[in-house]
């Protein structure tokens, strides 16, 4: 493998553990929030894991959550890996670049 893609995938790696950190921190904060009150009637009937709800589309989530959840959404909005990402890649670019 060569030494870019290597490094390419280390970067990806280090981003996506720390997403994970901040989706758990999220999802932490949002069940604490709502009491646990993370699904709606219709996600509840459907048998969504609520934790889901902080992954993919925002379409699904919003279809599956609480009206607590989408509250508290409002205050702390739910990020998506891919903003998470492009967040991340612009707070690492003078370190790529090598001015850090």
């Amino acid at each position: 493998m060569s030494r870019i893609i290597r490094e390419a995938f280390d970067l990806w790696r280090e981003c996506r553990e720390e997403f994970e950190s901040y989706r758990e921190a999220a999802y932490a904060r949002a069940v604490d929030a709502t009491n646990g009150a993370l699904l709606n009637d219709r996600g509840r009937r459907a048998g969504v894991d609520g934790e889901s709800l902080f992954m993919g589309s925002e379409v699904r989530a919003l279809a599956y959550a609480s009206p607590e959840l989408v509250e508290h959404w409002q205050e702390f909005p739910r990020v998506t890996f891919d903003e998470f990402e492009r967040q991340w890649g612009q707070g690492h670019e003078d370190e790529w670049r090598g001015v850090a």
